[in-house]
């Protein structure tokens, strides 16, 4: 399937992002640093030209705010879409990260997602991940979530969304996804 032109933003530091906490469905307010990565994504989306795109973020308050910062001056209007939430993480939602059982693999921060009891899991993030890209009827600038943001970037570009260092992200940072291809803009 082709897609159109994104641009992706994860919300700035959290105070939980800070003290290393699952926060899921749950929501903690940005840190200094957190309204610090918002105001560098607004730098580099100022020096792009948006003309014809449209604005969507996730309705959690932590995205909501990194919105507030990096996009209210560019954005006409922003629309909140709930497909653009964090993964939910059920009964871990608040827990600190390293009380939790730590999955063996490659990164056992993602496998605690695919684990946690009374989570979304996986399948059916990408089912609303793609149900959401399915409904965009042109080019668009996200504001969403680590973990939504790596689903997003995976199912438009492939396996490659995942080479970076920050897959899981990247707070402060945008991704420009056009033609297959993905690009990091720090």
């Amino acid at each position: 399937m082709r897609y159109p032109e994104l641009y992706i933003l994860r919300h700035g530091e959290t105070m939980w992002n800070a003290e290393n906490r699952m926060q899921g469905e749950l929501n903690s307010p940005l840190t200094d640093k957190g309204i610090r990565d918002a105001v560098r994504q607004g730098e580099i989306l100022a020096g792009l030209d948006l003309s014809g795109f449209s604005f969507h973020c996730s309705p959690q308050g932590r995205a909501f705010q990194t919105a507030g910062i990096a996009v209210a001056t560019i954005a006409d209007h922003i629309r909140t879409d709930d497909r653009l939430r964090e993964i939910g993480v059920g009964d871990w939602s608040g827990r600190l990260r390293d009380e939790l059982p730590q999955p063996k693999g490659k990164d056992p921060s993602m496998g605690q997602y695919a684990i946690a009891p009374n989570g979304e899991g996986f399948a059916r993030l990408k089912l609303r991940c793609r149900a959401f890209l399915a409904d965009l009827s042109g080019p668009a600038v996200l504001i969403t979530h680590g973990i939504t943001s790596s689903m997003i970037r995976g199912l438009v570009v492939g396996e490659k969304a995942h080479t970076v260092s920050t897959s899981h992200g990247g707070q402060g940072r945008v991704y420009h996804l056009k033609d297959g291809e993905q690009f990091l803009l720090e």
